[in-house]
C-alpha cells in the first residue's frame, strides 16, 4: 500500500489505496447501515472477513442501545473479530440527497464521533474508508474535503492519536483525496 503522508499536530495522516480489512491499525471504521447488519460494499467485506463475532456484537448493541437503528452520524465500537484491527467502529454516514438536507454536517459528525470513540478507548491508530461515497452516493470530491477537514480540526485539538489512515479502494478515489489533502492538510 503506497500513499501520501501528512503531519497534523502529533499525528500522521496517511492516504493509501487498498483494502481496509487488511489494515493493521488499532481500529478500522465500518461505513455501516443503521441496522448494523452486513450490508454491501465496505460493510459486507468487514463482516465477511471479520467473522460472526462482529455481527453478534452489533446485534447486542442494537438490542440494548439502539433498538430503532443507529442514527446517522453516531458511532459504536465492537471487537475486530478475525481482522488484523483489534476493533471496528461502526458509523452511519448520510445518504446523499443533493446536499441540502444536512448531509455535510452529518458526514462530519460520523468522522468526529468515530475519532472521539477511538480516543475514549485509549487507542492510537484508526483507518477510515470514504464514508457515504459508495451506496449512499455522496460525491467523493465533497466527501473527501469534509473527511479531511474534520480529521484535521480534531487532531489540532486532540493529541492522543498517532495515526489516521484513509484507505481508498480505487486509484481514482485516492487521487481525489490526494488533491484535497494538498489544499487542506
Amino acid at each position: 500500500m503506497v500513499g501520501d503522508e501528512f503531519q497534523v499536530g502529533k499525528a500522521k495522516v496517511c492516504l493509501v489505496q487498498g483494502d481496509i480489512t487488511e489494515m493493521d491499525t488499532d481500529t478500522i471504521v465500518n461505513a455501516a447501515n443503521p441496522a448494523l447488519t452486513e450490508g454491501g460494499g465496505v460493510s459486507g467485506t468487514i463482516h465477511r472477513k471479520g467473522g460472526p463475532k462482529i455481527l453478534g456484537e452489533c446485534k447486542c448493541i442494537r438490542a440494548t442501545e439502539w433498538p430503532d437503528g443507529l442514527p446517522t452520524g453516531k458511532a459504536v465500537i465492537t471487537s475486530g473479530g478475525n481482522l488484523k484491527a483489534r476493533y471496528v467502529i461502526h458509523t452511519v454516514g448520510p445518504v446523499w440527497h443533493g446536499g441540502t438536507h444536512g448531509e455535510p454536517e452529518l458526514l462530519a459528525e460520523a468522522y468526529h464521533n468515530s475519532l472521539k470513540l477511538v480516543v475514549s478507548k485509549g487507542l492510537k491508530t484508526i483507518a477510515f474508508p470514504s464514508i457515504s461515497t459508495g451506496a449512499y452516493r455522496y460525491p467523493i470530491e465533497k466527501a473527501s474535503r469534509i473527511a479531511l477537514t474534520t480529521v484535521k480540526e480534531f487532531l489540532e485539538k486532540e493529541d492522543k492519536l498517532d495515526k489516521v489512515v484513509f484507505v481508498l479502494f480505487t486509484e481514482h478515489d485516492l487521487g481525489i483525496y490526494k488533491e484535497a489533502a494538498k489544499e487542506i492538510l
